[in-house]
C-alpha cells in the first residue's frame, strides 16, 4: 500500500460560537475567538490517498486531477471566505469551523470524488491552522470506539472496538 499526499493552502476567516450559549458563555469558552468579526489564518491543507501503484502508469492516482479535485471541492468553496457566513457546512451556526471540524468537512467533501475515481481511498485529511496546530481526520472507519458501545460499520455489521463480530475470518 502506498500512501500519496498533496498539499494546497487556502486562507479563510471565522470565529468560534455557539448559538445555544449566552455571549459570557461563548466569551468564557472561545475567548477571543468568539468575536464575531472572526480573525483569519493561513491553512495548510493535506490530502492523503492510498492504494497500489497502477501497473502501467506507476501512479496511485494522478497528482493533477488530485490537485484539480482539492481545488474544485475544498479550496472554491473555502478559499478568501469567512467560513460562518459563506460556507454550508458551517454557516448558520451549523458547525462551528474549528480546525477538527474543517478536517471532517475537508473529507466529506473529497471522499465522493476519490471513491468515484476508483483506484485509491481517501485516507488522510490534514489541516494546519498553524505551523503548531493541526487537525487530521482519518475517516468514519478510524473513530475511537468506546468499550460495550455497539457500532455499525458501513453495511450495517455490527462492530466493537473496530473488530467486526460473527462470521468468522
Amino acid at each position: 500500500m502506498i500512501y500519496l499526499t498533496r498539499r494546497a493552502s487556502f486562507s479563510a476567516s471565522h470565529y468560534y460560537w455557539n448559538d445555544a450559549w449566552t455571549a459570557e458563555k461563548n466569551e468564557q469558552v472561545f475567548g477571543r475567538c468568539s468575536r464575531r468579526a472572526g480573525h483569519g489564518h493561513n491553512y495548510t491543507l493535506e490530502v492523503t490517498v492510498a492504494g497500489e501503484p497502477d501497473p502501467v502508469t506507476g501512479f496511485v492516482v494522478d497528482l493533477k486531477w488530485l490537485k484539480d479535485a482539492i481545488e474544485r471541492e475544498v479550496l472554491d468553496a473555502w478559499d478568501h471566505r469567512h467560513l460562518n457566513l459563506e460556507v454550508p457546512e458551517f454557516a448558520a451556526g451549523k458547525l462551528i469551523p474549528t480546525t477538527e471540524n474543517l478536517a471532517i468537512a475537508a473529507w466529506r467533501r473529497l471522499d465522493p470524488a476519490v471513491t468515484a475515481a476508483g483506484g485509491a481511498r481517501l485516507s488522510r485529511i490534514r489541516i494546519y491552522e498553524t505551523p503548531e496546530i493541526f487537525a487530521e481526520y482519518r475517516g468514519p472507519h478510524e473513530q475511537v470506539l468506546v468499550r460495550g458501545v455497539e457500532y455499525r460499520g458501513p453495511h450495517g455489521q455490527v462492530l466493537v472496538r473496530g473488530v467486526e463480530l460473527g462470521g468468522g475470518r
